[in-house]
């Protein structure tokens, strides 16, 4: 990893998670209320070099499942509280002990699932060769409203364009695209389509 940018990610998020601490109690308090223990949402996700690391979010969702023990569909799932935090992506602070332990860095493609690791081509691939990040290219570029293909080809060239203004000129767009709120979810979804490989 470029020195450069870790040392940016230890300092940004020492001082982002020294000041969301409040705000991110008062939350803890909100899920635990509303949908119970745990609070976090923990889970496997491929990072630099696809190396799998534990993801940590504040959960969303109620574990309601059907007669036969199976999970309802995200969207019968997700709580009015849910839904305002990830609309402010708020639930993803947690991430931010994610980048002090070095598993993700403030800006870098998002992590994905394990599970799409054999459905990339090997272009899609190389948006493991910076590690995952926080907010990124393809996030203020279509967030979650883009379709696969832009979403990878927007995480390559990242990968292949990367430098320090870069990194700042993002965080910028992301704080307009929160507030904004603009492509919270795919047309259709309560969250995202799974990508299911390339045609």
């Amino acid at each position: 990893m470029i020195f450069s940018k870790r040392l940016f990610d230890i300092i940004f998020a020492s001082i982002a998670l020294l000041l969301a601490l409040p705000f991110m109690l008062i939350i803890a308090i909100l899920v635990l209320l509303v949908h119970g223990s745990p609070i976090l949402f923990t889970q496997q996700r491929p990072g630099y070099q696809g190396i799998p690391f534990n993801i940590y979010k504040f959960r969303t969702m109620k574990n309601r499942i059907t007669p036969s023990g199976s999970l309802l569909p995200d969207a019968q799932r997700l709580t009015p509280l849910g839904r305002f935090l990830r609309d402010l992506s708020l639930d993803e602070l947690p991430e931010l002990i994610n980048i002090l332990r070095g598993e993700m860095s403030l800006v870098g493609p998002r992590p994905l699932l394990m599970e799409y690791l054999p459905l990339y081509s090997p272009e899609q691939s190389r948006r493991h060769n910076m590690p995952p990040g926080l907010t990124g290219w393809a996030q203020v570029n279509g967030r979650n409203a883009a379709d696969w293909q832009t979403r990878f080809r927007l995480d390559v060239w990242y990968v292949d364009n990367w430098s320090f203004w870069l990194d700042i000129k993002i965080i910028f767009m992301t704080v307009w695209k929160v507030l904004s709120r603009e492509g919270i979810n795919q047309e259709g979804q309560a969250t995202v389509e799974y990508f299911k490989g390339n045609d």
